[in-house]
């Protein structure tokens, strides 16, 4: 796994090129990764915002994620990371968004949803492109992975 802060910074020069700017909508990594983008000298160039939505209730005030798709799909699903994503673009001055909702653990494993699931999501303009990845270790190990995997993700969702 690549060093999160090189991630970062690469993120940062991407995004500092194409004159975009970057918002989060953040669950089970609680910031992480608007923390990790923060940590860069002239992040303030790239970074617009982070909503930290923990709650369902928050996903739904902040992000303008429909109750009925999170009774629907559960928060931790590809169609709560795309209205995640897509809720952060509406909400916020940024051009481009990524969304992080799933399980950390150690609790919270569903059918379906083992721990260490975790859905993603990245938008821009009229596209947005979401998926579902099940990290293992414990509560630190995935939450570390899913942000970098964010960040990664975000470089590749550029390039397309």
């Amino acid at each position: 796994m690549k060093d999160i802060n090189a991630l970062a910074e690469q993120v940062g020069i991407v995004l500092q090129s194409q004159r975009l700017m970057l918002a989060t909508a953040e669950s089970c990594t609680g910031g992480g990764v608007a923390q990790a983008v923060t940590e860069i000298a002239g992040s303030s160039g790239w970074f617009e915002c982070g909503f930290i939505t923990y709650s369902n209730a928050s996903k739904t005030d902040m992000l303008d994620v429909s109750e009925g798709l999170i009774v629907r799909y559960g928060a931790v699903s590809d169609e709560v990371a795309t209205a995640m994503a897509e809720g952060a673009l509406a909400n916020s001055n940024a051009t481009i968004t990524l969304s992080t909702t799933g399980i950390a653990g150690p609790g919270g494993a569903v059918p379906g949803k083992p721990v260490g699931t975790i859905c993603f999501a990245w938008a821009m303009g009229h596209r947005t492109y979401s998926e579902r990845k099940v990290f293992a270790g414990d509560r630190h190990a995935v939450r570390e992975q899913t942000v970098a995997h964010a960040l990664s993700g975000l470089l590749r969702f550029l390039e397309q």
